[in-house]
């Protein structure tokens, strides 16, 4: 995972996890790590950020390598007990999960009521991995909490500074801040709807786990002049502003001096090479 969304992930175990342990007081905090796989040079775990906390920790995703303690036969459905998880991680994964409402579905069933989900995902970047499908905003964030019935405890995107009402793209530090990292903080409520959530869940899962990803849809063609989604490689610079209305109204219009100016529409950000499927 990239720096920014590990030292986001920090920020939250600094801040709702106590290194004395659970609440409740019984021994080590469980936690479940969703997508905790790290591929190639990657270093960053976050079971190094816990490396203070009295910790049962269980690393899961759907390939086997390093930091895997199990992998998911169905990749809906996470290989722990309802009602097990102080803590469930999921950092810079869910960008990369299609049906994304399922598996939140399935951290509020493993969570113990009053646990936590911790969830950074970007905001923006460039497409990564072989499989990209989401970015994410607080609101996003309000939308799965009412989804699966979870509390949302905080919820932010590192969006870049602004000009007046506008972002200001161009200010971005490309190493640190490239992929806006979006954050949600979720808490299981202590009177959670159980059987409600049940059913919801149970239907959720088992369609999300029959039709199991994108695979099925092969990637359409660019339409001809559409490869840019619909951007031309240049485009003109907006005319000046029309003369004023007490000109004659049968003057013709101004014909311009000269070919209009055109500048390059703004290039995709920079961005190397992703360090993992996770960003």
């Amino acid at each position: 995972m990239h720096r920014s969304a590990y030292e986001q992930m920090e920020l939250c175990i600094q801040e709702y996890l106590p290194v004395e342990g659970p609440a409740s007081g019984k021994g080590a905090y469980r936690v479940v790590d969703l997508g905790s796989r790290i591929s190639g040079k990657q270093t960053r775990t976050h079971r190094a950020l816990l490396a203070g906390h009295a910790i049962d920790y269980f690393g899961v995703d759907v390939q086997d390598g390093p930091n895997v303690d199990a992998v998911m036969k169905k990749p809906y459905r996470i290989p722990a007990r309802s009602n097990s998880a102080d803590v469930v991680l999921s950092g810079q994964a869910f960008e990369h999960i299609p049906f994304f409402w399922a598996s939140m579905l399935e951290i509020a069933r493993i969570l113990k009521p009053g646990g936590h989900a911790f969830i950074t995902a970007p905001s923006r970047g460039h497409v990564h991995d072989a499989q990209d499908c989401w970015r994410y905003y607080p609101d996003g964030f309000r939308a799965l909490a009412a989804h699966s019935r979870l509390e949302l405890v905080e919820a932010y995107t590192d969006f870049p500074p602004q000009k007046g009402i506008w972002h200001d793209y161009r200010a971005i530090d490309k190493k640190a801040a490239y992929w806006g990292d979006s954050v949600g903080v979720f808490r299981k409520p202590r009177r959670y709807p159980r059987l409600t959530m049940f059913v919801v869940r149970e239907s959720a899962v088992w369609w999300a786990n029959r039709v199991g990803g994108v695979d099925g849809i092969p990637l359409p063609q660019p339409v001809d002049g559409r490869d840019r989604c619909g951007r031309p490689a240049t485009a003109p610079v907006p005319e000046p502003a029309s003369e004023p209305a007490s000109e004659p109204a049968s003057e013709p219009a101004s014909e311009p001096a000269s070919e209009p100016a055109s500048v390059s529409a703004p290039a995709s950000a920079p961005g190397t090479a992703p360090e993992s499927m996770a960003g």
